[in-house]
């Protein structure tokens, strides 16, 4: 029996030795299988990293060229408030020059008609002072006061095409 128990030993120690190998070979499978298993999930993470940094990228332009749209919209606007002070600085220029024009004619009417009234009275007076001097010589009065107006010669008739209304005359009836 001696012999035998040596072999048994050694059997057994195989036998051992198989079941760990065994055990072996089916942690490396289940960890190839792991291992496999984690590359596709880390190819796929890559994959989705590598859209989200192209998206991003694309983002980034986006955002720049809407930045730099808003510089040039931003500027331009600046511009058009410039020429709308510009513009409202002109009107109320041409405004004070208009009504210092204004006032400009409406002092020269005035002129005029001081000048008007001045002369008018100036005629009466020597109207009455003629009247004066005919009456101290007791000659007769060429100027009695009364113009006779010449009649005006009546133009040769032309075609009446519009039919002139007058002031506060032209309201339409909805009869």
């Amino acid at each position: 029996m001696a012999p035998s128990v040596p072999r048994t030993r050694a059997a057994a120690a195989l036998h051992m030795k198989q079941i760990a190998l065994d055990n072996q070979g089916r942690t490396i499978r289940r960890l190839r299988a792991q291992l496999t298993t984690e590359r596709r999930g880390w190819a796929t993470m890559k994959k989705e990293l590598e859209d989200t940094r192209v998206a991003l990228e694309a983002s980034h332009k986006v955002i720049a060229g809407l930045t730099e749209i808003g510089l040039i919209m931003s500027k331009k606007i600046e511009k058009m408030k410039v020429k709308k002070q510009l513009t409202k600085a002109n009107h109320v220029e041409c405004h004070q020059n208009f009504q210092a024009r204004i006032h400009e004619a409406e002092d020269s009417m005035k002129a005029q008609h001081l000048l008007i009234e001045a002369l008018v009275d100036e005629k009466d007076s020597l109207l009455q002072t003629i009247h004066d001097l005919q009456e101290a010589n007791n000659a007769p009065a060429p100027f009695d006061g009364n113009w006779e107006e010449e009649p005006e010669e009546e133009p040769e008739e032309e075609p009446e095409e519009i039919e002139d209304i007058p002031l506060g005359e032209g309201e339409i009836d909805d009869e």
